[in-house]
């Protein structure tokens, strides 16, 4: 069993910037993908990025590709995502996720672990 928790979360401006961090627990969070998903009212789940386990590859939804940047630290037990030129658009709520696979998925059924969320505004 995994425990991931999510911070970082608030409000801010079209075109600025904000960091989340996901915190998970145990011993073996290297063994795992992580991933980062978002929901906005109304919408569907929708994929954002996701690491290896070593942080070595990385994958990128279209929609925030050149903006986001997905990066982990294995000894803190900590994935993070980096968000810059933030567009309204961008309004949801972010959840990390966690999965035992050597793969990328987009598709949240190969996740195993879902942390709670945390909420990112963005005003225009």
């Amino acid at each position: 069993q995994v425990q991931l928790v999510e911070s970082g979360g608030g409000l801010v401006q079209a075109g600025g910037s904000l960091r989340l961090s996901c915190a998970a627990s145990g011993r073996t969070f290297s063994s795992y993908g992580m991933g980062w998903f978002r929901q906005a009212p109304g919408k569907e789940r929708e994929f954002v990025a996701a690491i290896s386990r070593s942080g070595s590859t990385t994958l990128y939804a279209d929609s925030v590709k050149g903006r986001f940047t997905i990066s982990r630290d294995n000894a803190k037990n900590t994935v993070y995502l980096q968000m810059n030129s933030l567009k309204p658009e961008d309004t949801a709520v972010y959840t990390c996720a966690a999965s035992a696979g050597g793969i990328l998925y987009r598709n949240p059924g190969f996740y195993a672990y879902w942390g709670q969320g945390t909420q990112v505004t963005v005003s225009s």
